[in-house]
């Protein structure tokens, strides 16, 4: 126990809080996993263990919100008390769930939950230990597969990551967890998925689409996943044709189907700062289109100090692609009517 727990504060100072070890993808567990009887008292055993680690997770993440309240760098000695401070803090629940273990060695459950709070604490390796030992145990639990396509996905192993999102997806096909990672590291890892799907960039993008599609039909009222969509038509690109009046219609006609999707988003966001930010994708669109008046539009909309760096970018490009136009119109109409 005392090694695992030296191992595992290593990182956790000197990152972010636990419950943020990484931004790959949600890393939501612990989904779909069979509600077992609650009068057991296993059962019950096993519940307070996890509601052990829920506190005692808060209780750390709020140690970090204070530390960083304050700013500023932290001393070497303030570090080693903080990472002292949490170790007492983890010992307990480490050892609630060995214990628990050792009594119950085929608790699936309690494998994906041990897994789970290991890996938030940076302790990922160890976390893929115990959730192989589920898989193990019961080959049919979602929640498994999902995990550690998660933990491949973060750790290099990308391609595993495709075959074990699928398999959750296969196990529970109304999850829309699993159908947002599985879309998110196809989207990410897009090199990969050339490779391992033997398909071309824009279909990578095209099967990003379809998944966070699929996710969003599962849980329609998630902003996240419709902003995920949205994003997803970045890496679109029109088709190209001789006729310069075709390139054209296409380049709006996927511009339309972008603005049309950040206006789905929109539609479920719950804050002013989230519908401010889909004002630049607006403006972004827009410009690359052409359509300025409606772009400085949007970009007059967002007023919140935290954007104004894309907003101050997104108006030097808007300023300089209506400078060039102007310049290239009264070149055309020179050329068309000359003196």
């Amino acid at each position: 126990m005392n090694d695992l727990l030296i191992g595992l504060l290593s990182a956790l100072v000197a990152t972010n809080p636990p419950a943020a070890v990484s931004n790959l993808v949600q890393k939501k567990t612990g989904l779909s996993i069979p509600v077992a009887d609650v009068n057991d008292p296993v059962e019950r055993a096993y519940r307070q263990l996890m509601a052990d680690d829920d506190i005692a997770q808060a209780e750390v993440d709020g140690w970090y919100k204070e530390r960083n309240r304050f700013g500023g760098t932290q001393t070497d000695v303030e570090k080693a008390t903080l990472n002292l401070r949490i170790k007492h803090r983890f010992e307990p629940i480490v050892k609630g769930y060995e214990d628990f273990l050792a009594a119950h060695p085929n608790h699936v459950n309690a494998r994906i939950a041990y897994g789970s709070f290991l890996n938030d604490i940076g302790e990922e390796p160890s976390a893929e230990v115990q959730w192989n030992k589920a898989l193990e145990i019961d080959p049919k639990t979602p929640a498994t597969w999902n995990n550690l396509a998660n933990f491949y996905g973060h750790n290099g192993n990308v391609k595993k990551s495709f075959e074990y999102y699928a398999k959750a997806m296969e196990l529970e096909p109304t999850e829309p967890v699993y159908v947002q990672n599985f879309a998110t590291t196809v989207f990410l890892f897009r090199r990969d998925a050339m490779e391992f799907y033997k398909i071309t960039e824009q279909e990578v993008f095209a099967k990003a689409m379809g998944l966070y599609r699929k996710a969003l039909s599962l849980d329609p009222e998630n902003f996240k996943l419709a902003a995920e969509l949205a994003q997803t038509y970045y890496g679109v690109k029109p088709p190209k044709f001789d006729d310069t009046n075709a390139t054209r219609q296409a380049e709006l006609k996927l511009a339309d189907e972008a603005l049309a999707a950040w206006r789905a988003a929109q539609k479920l966001s719950s804050n002013e700062l989230e519908r401010e930010g889909i004002h630049l994708h607006f403006a972004r669109w827009q410009i690359n289109t052409a359509r300025y008046e409606e772009a400085r539009k949007n970009l007059a909309a967002v007023t919140n100090d935290l954007w104004a760096a894309s907003k101050k970018t997104l108006l030097t490009k808007l300023n300089s692609r209506e400078s060039a136009t102007t310049a290239t119109n009264v070149t055309v109409k020179a050329i068309e009517s000359p003196k």
